[in-house]
């Protein structure tokens, strides 16, 4: 078995320095940058009209037909996917292996990668279609064989495969073994002797969180609207809260951390005590490579959710895209980076070696206590982790039903649940590095799509605006 591990490992890393290595790099930063120069940087110049038509309208009554879900309930099942591990696990891993600096790359991959989500959900809402139950489906899949045309219809299938594989990675063994890790961080902070008892736990876990997962995801794309609607807004007014303690409790020493941030993002040894082998090149690498994984600008996976809203003008849906990334990655991502750089000094972060969300209960738990902050990352990270998994589920669904068809739906998504038993007692660490080169892999055909329909994104933008479209 550790034979079998270590082959798997091993493979695993060899095509992931592939897949994250320059040239990936330089595509997903470079389409986002072609995007912004566009669009004029539309994302920067219509920002306070895309938040005052988004979360300034976001509680508007829409009615939704069947098949479909409001504009508000695209966007949280979206940002149930966003808003995830990659929010408080993954900037703990991106600090501690690339230092404060990757902080100041994933700003710099957000900022970008806004003009690219909007692109995708404009393109997912654009060239939907209809299924066989009368829902709409759309999403790069999609947009690759109703924008580039039938020929070009194996590069969606490729997005497909390697995105119905990353459904079992980054939205189901990632999410439900951090959940299983920070519950057992919080039990044992209360009863240190619970340790001995963790396997029990960690399956007792599995099988609670395995019904909730095929309750919800065998009734739909309505029903998973329905959870994240409230599971969103709640999990990330909790979270925000408490990291905002943190930032207040230490405010004084806010200007220095943003100079660690920003001296760091170019000379990273010198903020993390001469590190061996932290490099520039690390501290981009993880700061986009988490910026990715917690906005999942990019990656095409997000446009799947909102193809399915009742919203029929592409432009006004993508602006969801817009508040999506700032949402999750400027403030969410932003706050877990401060919390942690704030509250922990560099002995406890021990740069260049992985950290878990033990670090994050550490740094809360700075102000609050250490059992309060085992248990405000336990729950935080439950419902992130939990509403991730009913909306790559539905991710999931969409890429096996444009593979195989609607047959495939219901043993895809038996399977999926059953998967959450296996995601409970796997290898983080394995399941880390797998998801991230999966999401790299279905980046690329995603980005080959968004380089040749960018003339259509640039059009439909100029059209809503010449013609004075306003949002009712």
């Amino acid at each position: 078995m550790n034979e079998l591990y270590q082959m798997v490992k091993t493979g695993n890393d060899w095509l992931n320095g592939i897949v994250w290595g320059i040239p990936a790099l330089v595509l997903l930063t470079g389409v986002g940058l072609l995007l912004t120069v566009g669009l004029r940087g539309f994302q920067f110049r219509k920002f306070g009209y895309a938040m005052k038509n988004t979360i300034g309208k976001m509680f508007q009554k829409h009615t939704a037909r069947a098949g479909e879900v409001t504009p508000l309930q695209a966007l949280t099942t979206a940002l149930a996917a966003t808003v995830g591990t990659g929010n408080i696990a993954g900037i703990t891993s991106a600090v501690t292996l690339g230092g404060p600096g990757s902080i100041f790359w994933l700003w710099v991959s957000a900022l970008l990668g806004m003009a690219t989500k909007y692109s995708e959900v404009l393109l997912s809402v654009k060239f939907r279609e209809r299924n066989a139950h009368g829902d709409w489906v759309g999403g790069p899949m999609y947009y690759i064989k109703n924008g580039l045309g039938k020929n070009w219809k194996w590069l969606g299938a490729i997005f497909c495969i390697f995105g119905g594989l990353a459904s079992f990675g980054i939205g189901n063994a990632v999410q439900i073994g951090n959940i299983t890790d920070s519950v057992n961080t919080a039990i044992q902070a209360f009863v240190p002797s619970a340790a001995e008892y963790q396997v029990t736990i960690n399956i007792v876990l599995a099988l609670v969180l395995m019904a909730i997962v095929g309750i919800v995801l065998l009734g739909g794309v309505k029903r998973i609207g329905a959870v994240t609607e409230k599971l969103v807004p709640v999990m990330s007014v909790i979270y925000i809260l408490a990291c905002l303690a943190v930032v207040l409790t230490n405010v004084t020493r806010v200007p220095h951390v943003f100079a660690m941030i920003f001296q760091g993002a170019f000379t990273p040894k010198a903020v993390t005590g001469g590190v061996a082998g932290m490099s520039v090149k690390l501290c981009i690498e993880w700061g986009v490579k988490r910026g990715v994984f917690s906005n999942e600008a990019g990656l095409g996976s997000a446009p799947i959710a909102h193809a399915a809203s009742c919203e029929s003008n592409p432009v006004k849906q993508g602006l969801y895209g817009i508040f999506e990334v700032f949402m999750d990655t400027i403030v969410i991502c932003t706050l877990s980076g401060l919390t942690l750089l704030l509250a922990l000094d560099e002995t406890a972060l021990h740069y260049g070696v992985e950290g878990t969300t033990a670090l994050n209960a550490q740094a809360l738990g700075s102000v609050f206590g250490s059992r309060a902050g085992a248990l405000i990352i336990a729950v935080g990270l439950s419902l992130f982790a939990l509403s991730t998994v009913l909306s790559w589920g539905l991710y999931g669904t969409r890429c096996w039903e444009f593979l195989l068809g609607s047959r495939a739906i219901k043993p895809y998504q038996f399977i999926f649940t059953l998967v959450v038993v296996v995601s409970a007692t796997m290898d983080l660490s394995l399941a880390w590095s797998i998801a991230d080169t999966l999401n790299g892999l279905m980046a690329i055909p995603n980005l080959i799509a968004l380089l040749a329909l960018c003339p259509v994104v640039f059009r439909a933008t100029k059209d809503h605006f010449a013609a004075g479209c306003r949002l009712k």
